[in-house]
């Protein structure tokens, strides 16, 4: 598999490295708040032909090259359901996206959540991210053009318009990667933990994000880690990184936080009590940009892919560690070179053939687990729903 080019297309779009960038133009005053009660300002709703609806069919390659097509259905009547807030993907140019889901918004979604429509009911709101253009200034080391605030308030108004017009009661999973986790650890903070609807919460991913936690307490708030199948009420983070390629020394970007006494949470979906264990992944030949790979993916010798999914039964497994003052997700490969399989993952970010080890395997932080993901949320739905 050519890992380094699936790696260095995911660059190029998630940092904007091969589209122009600039600053936003100061605004004439403050930006005019989202009215959510407009469907057109979700990404995803139940029933609708969005992007959460995406195929979600994956061929299945045994490690001895045997094919299998696992199809996909979504549950319309699931029990609960799932709130998503989406990574920094927008190519619009201002530090701030507009409210017109591109490519880049739609694959993500498809990548990251249409998959849990088997245990939940889907919803995700568009909202004026802080853009990849504004990304960019940062890693170069000027000012961020983009106001995180807006983006916030954006997500804060849509999750109060999801509570008064949709939920009914319901039980609510958060989900969220990277930007989108970010804010929702806010949400969390500030809206959820300890007021009334915090009885709805059955979980909350907030995944490829460092959520702090008191090592005595296990937990983010008063949100306990999910430590066993069918416990609700908690929740499930990580960053991931190879495990042959830690975090740096140096690095500041994931597997450590600044508040003083705290930790990192890290919680393996596929071993959510600790220790190694084999992940359900699934891969794909576009990145969570949209992006195709050229040439498409070689997954296994003398196997053509015609679905938008590809799963690796048992080549790859991951632990939770500590070590060097970071806790993160340590993913290892197992390849064979004896079996027609691929023998190693994408997921790097690469700049000129390098990858950048701050940020360990970011760009697939949720295809890693998102088989486990899902099967956990759907324990989850179980016990939600017999405990009410």
């Amino acid at each position: 598999m050519s890992r380094k080019l699936w790696a260095a297309l995911g660059l190029v779009a998630a940092l904007g490295l091969g589209a122009t960038a600039c600053a936003q133009p100061a605004p004439a005053g403050p930006a005019a708040p989202n009215d959510y009660a407009k469907d057109d300002n979700w990404l995803c709703r139940p029933g609708r032909a969005d992007a959460c609806a995406a195929d979600q069919t994956a061929t299945v390659i045994q490690a001895n090259g045997a094919t299998t097509v696992e199809t996909f259905k979504a549950d319309p009547d699931a029990p609960i359901d799932c709130f998503y807030v989406y990574p920094t993907v927008s190519r619009d140019p201002g530090g701030n996206s507009d409210m017109t889901p591109d490519l880049p918004e739609k694959a993500v979604a498809d990548q990251q959540f249409a998959r849990f429509g088997q245990v939940c009911k889907l919803y995700a709101p568009s909202y004026r991210q802080v853009t990849i253009a504004a990304l960019r200034k940062v890693m170069m080391g000027q000012a961020s053009p983009g106001d995180g605030e807006l983006a916030y308030a954006d997500v804060l108004a849509a999750w109060k318009d999801y509570l008064a017009r949709d939920n009914h009661g319901r039980g609510v999973v958060l989900v969220g990667h990277s930007q989108g986790s970010r804010i929702l650890l806010r949400l969390i903070k500030e809206e959820i933990d300890g007021k009334p609807v915090q009885k709805q919460l059955v979980s909350a991913l907030i995944l490829g994000m460092n959520t702090p936690v008191d090592p005595a307490k296990d937990a983010y708030g008063s949100l306990p880690l999910c430590r066993k199948a069918g416990q609700i009420g908690c929740v499930i983070s990580y960053v991931s990184f190879r495990a042959d390629s830690p975090p740096p020394p140096t690095s500041k970007f994931f597997g450590k936080v600044a508040e003083p006494g705290m930790k990192a949470a890290c919680v393996n979906p596929a071993a959510l009590a600790g220790g190694p264990a084999t992940l359900h992944s699934y891969f794909s030949d576009r990145t969570i940009m949209g992006t195709a790979m050229r040439p498409a993916t070689v997954w296994a010798k003398d196997v053509t892919v015609s679905t938008p999914f590809v799963a690796l039964p048992g080549l790859v497994s991951a632990e939770c560690v500590s070590g060097g003052g970071f806790d993160y997700l340590a993913v290892t490969v197992h390849p064979d070179k004896a079996d027609p399989r691929a023998d190693n993952i994408p997921g790097d970010l690469l700049v000129l053939g390098q990858p950048l080890k701050d940020w360990g395997l970011h760009l697939v932080d949720v295809n890693l687990t998102i088989g486990d993901l899902v099967a956990v949320v759907g324990e989850q739905a179980k016990a939600y729903t017999a405990a009410r």
